[in-house]
């Protein structure tokens, strides 16, 4: 299987932003964001996913936070359609159940080559140390929208909204390992009756 890496830039008038991505890495994150929150549930994705990401970002955060967390989500996606290629040999689907403490998310994701998310994170609270969680949903999208892939996010448990949402990024990263593992019995096969994803 060839080289699973990637490399994307988006500039825009309201964000510039460069995403590393290597699917067969091994956890190692490197992130400057200007927004803390975000870069500690990428580091979620990076440590539980063994993908290595280094994410730099530049945005108009006088305004806020959403420009900036929507506009990595979009990138990021970019780099990992780019990344994984054609497919072969890859599993394809991938799950997940990680909990925290009071709270437990279930993630699912399928390779498809269809974007579709569907999220339901019942929030205890708006906001975790000035950071508006609606934006992950925003994220959420622009990954899915550009990864082409469709994406099942559940929070089942939590009264935390710091555990909810750090259980929703670790599942993920678990749930996305699974999906590109490479599966020896699928061979130099697209996982896929159609024979392309």
């Amino acid at each position: 299987m060839a080289e699973r890496k990637a490399r994307v830039e988006r500039n825009t008038l309201e964000t510039q932003i460069t995403v590393e991505i290597n699917l067969d890495g091994t956890g190692v994150s490197r992130f400057d964001t200007g927004v803390p929150f975000l870069e500690h549930m990428m580091d979620q994705i990076a440590r539980h996913g063994l993908v290595d990401l280094d994410i730099v970002a530049k945005g108009d955060l006088h305004i806020d936070d959403h420009h900036t967390v929507e506009d990595v989500g979009i990138t990021l996606g970019q780099a990992f359609k780019q990344a994984v290629g054609d497919k072969k040999g890859i599993r394809r689907y991938g799950h997940a159940y990680v909990p925290l403490d009071e709270a437990l998310s279930r993630v699912v994701i399928d390779l498809s080559g269809r974007p579709g998310l569907s999220m339901n994170v019942p929030y205890t609270r708006g906001s975790v140390g000035g950071f508006d969680v609606d934006l992950f949903e925003e994220f959420f999208h622009g990954f899915v929208n550009h990864s082409m892939v469709t994406l099942h996010i559940d929070n089942l448990k939590g009264k935390n909204t710091h555990h909810q949402i750090e259980t929703v990024f670790k599942a993920f990263g678990r749930a996305l390992r699974m999906a590109i593992e490479k599966d020896e019995r699928m061979a130099d096969i697209t996982p896929s009756t159609k024979g392309c994803l």
